[in-house]
């Protein structure tokens, strides 16, 4: 007969300001050997989302293999860039700033715009098309900029809550599902691989075999992509894929992504690289669109990596400082013709988790890795020309990890609540089901569900509600500033209690040792 159990084992688990677990915090370090590798390691995962975004938008404005891999370096080099600049001087959190899929409908549009139809060189045609969308980024960062330096944005994130920021968060990893095993399917043989042994390695190994240093714990992705990309290369060279079609081939053979041949041995990218960005009135109000959405996204990731690098809720001035800087990541994005605004990078995020290492100079090295290997294009381009469905494989347990941030505020929230449940519950709905609506409709149609007499406000409205997290974030906020806002118990159902102390950077001691600018800027650039 089972013992009945003890009175302290029915209390339920105690509520944590700061994750536990985690092994090296924003301001602890590993050594510098373990962090080099690691910094290696959050390079190599990011550049699934930097290969693919120009995969997609440079054949539609022009270009063959050398015009994608330049981008390719471009966006890196800008990427390297960014993350030192947000690590420094913005949230200062442990996050990789990089390519954005939400830029990807206004970078389609300028591309097919009917105005470049003019030039039959298809060269010229990709320099014109990018000089437009330089033009339309560079505009649409002062918006960001704006709504960051000024304190705006600190004003609407104090209206969020652990019950309202929680769908927001959920959806920043839950809404790229489209990218995880759809991609990883292209090539099952070798996507389904990666994907097992990487939890595998990552999940029961560690449990199944101590070791005083947490190798597979902290390696798995480098581990688990060496494992499977041999074998990739491997059924490549025997000729496995010799006789499939060309979609299963540019998927699963290791030689047909065109980086390495596209790619030159030296370049150093540099601002106005194509020439000088020309402005259309439309396209920058498409842009500004996407500008908001990544604002919106990634400050779903700042509060997830906040947690996954054990430190305090993020105050709102420092949320923010660190949205001025996504602004000006994004002009620098316009500056040197990316074809893709900025955001954090998602995956990374979920690699802290993966990892339980939260130090910021992991990350500040991985973008060394990063200004380094878009310098030297060729070496880059042969870690860039890893098989997409391996990426996708990764995709699968790091934005699931994304993910689970979100589900983990639900510990400051009442659910027991009626209203907690609703508010919950529908905005997550929603934040799937409008964007299924909007995305179905352009698959079946080819155009979005709005038909106005404008293009870009068509566009506009395609971008914010194709974004399964900004409709989360706006239900749940919304809902959550008006249903029974009277009522006595609603602060602490909400958990807005939790994170009063930090609507104010003074508020808590802990937010001068975490988010204090370095070199003593805080002294002439105060958070409030």
């Amino acid at each position: 007969m089972t013992p009945p159990p003890k009175a302290d084992e029915l209390v339920p688990h105690p509520v944590k300001d700061q994750l536990p677990g985690v092994d090296y915090c924003v301001n602890s370090n590993p050594s510098w050997a373990e962090a080099i590798i690691l910094g290696f390691q959050h390079y190599l995962v990011m550049l699934g989302t930097t290969v693919i975004i120009p995969t997609v938008i440079v054949p539609q404005m022009g270009g063959g293999n050398e015009e994608k891999a330049h981008v390719i370096q471009t966006l890196l080099f800008v990427s390297g860039l960014n993350t030192l600049l947000q690590s420094w001087f913005g949230t200062r959190l442990p996050v990789v700033i990089g390519g954005s899929f939400t830029f990807i409908v206004p970078t389609v549009f300028v591309a097919l715009s009917s105005r470049y139809n003019t030039y039959l060189d298809p060269h010229e045609r990709f320099k014109q098309s990018m000089r437009g969308m330089q033009g339309a980024l560079m505009i649409a960062s002062i918006l960001p900029i704006l709504i960051g330096f000024l304190g705006i944005w600190r004003i609407v994130v104090r209206f969020l809550s652990p019950l309202s920021a929680a769908p927001l968060v959920l959806l920043v990893g839950l809404g790229l599902y489209v990218q995880g095993f759809p991609l990883l399917a292209e090539c099952v043989e070798i996507g389904l691989p990666q994907l097992i042994i990487l939890i595998l390695l990552s999940q029961y190994i560690p449990h199944m075999w101590k070791l005083k240093f947490p190798i597979f714990e902290r390696f798995a992705v480098l581990l688990s992509v060496g494992i499977v990309w041999a074998y990739a290369a491997l059924l490549t060279v025997t000729g496995a894929y010799n006789n499939r079609s060309p979609q299963t081939q540019f998927s699963c053979r290791v030689d047909r992504s065109g980086l390495i041949s596209g790619a030159s041995w030296i370049r150093f990218p540099y601002p106005w690289q194509w020439g000088a960005p020309k402005v259309d009135a439309g396209e920058t109000f498409v842009m500004m669109a996407a500008a908001l959405v990544s604002l919106v996204e990634s400050t779903g990731a700042f509060i997830a990596a906040a947690r996954y690098g054990s430190v305090t809720h993020t105050p709102n001035s420092v949320l923010s400082r660190g949205a001025g800087w996504l602004g000006l990541a994004i002009l620098l994005n316009g500056l040197w013709g990316t074809a893709s605004g900025s955001t954090v990078s998602v995956e990374n995020v979920g690699l802290l988790a993966l990892t339980r290492v939260g130090s910021r100079r992991v990350i500040q090295i991985s973008a060394i890795f990063m200004l380094f290997f878009s310098v030297l294009g060729k070496f880059g381009a042969v870690v860039a020309s890893i098989p997409l469905p391996i990426i996708g494989a990764l995709y699968c347990v790091l934005f699931a990890l994304m993910s689970s941030a979100g589900l983990g505020l639900l510990q400051f929230c009442n659910l027991n609540s009626f209203r907690t449940k609703f508010i919950l519950g529908f905005s997550i709905y929603l934040g799937l089901s409008v964007p299924q609506y909007f995305n179905g409709y352009v698959i079946t149609t080819g155009d979005g569900p709005v038909h106005s007499g404008s293009a870009w406000f068509n566009k506009i409205m395609q971008v914010i509600f194709t974004s399964p997290a900004t409709v989360a974030g706006i239900v749940a906020l919304f809902l959550d500033i008006t249903l029974a806002r009277k009522h006595a118990t609603m602060k602490r159902d909400n958990g807005s209690h939790w994170w009063a102390k930090f609507n104010y950077f003074d508020r808590d001691p802990r937010s001068e040792e975490f988010y204090s600018l370095p070199y003593g800027l805080s002294k002439y650039f105060p958070s409030v």
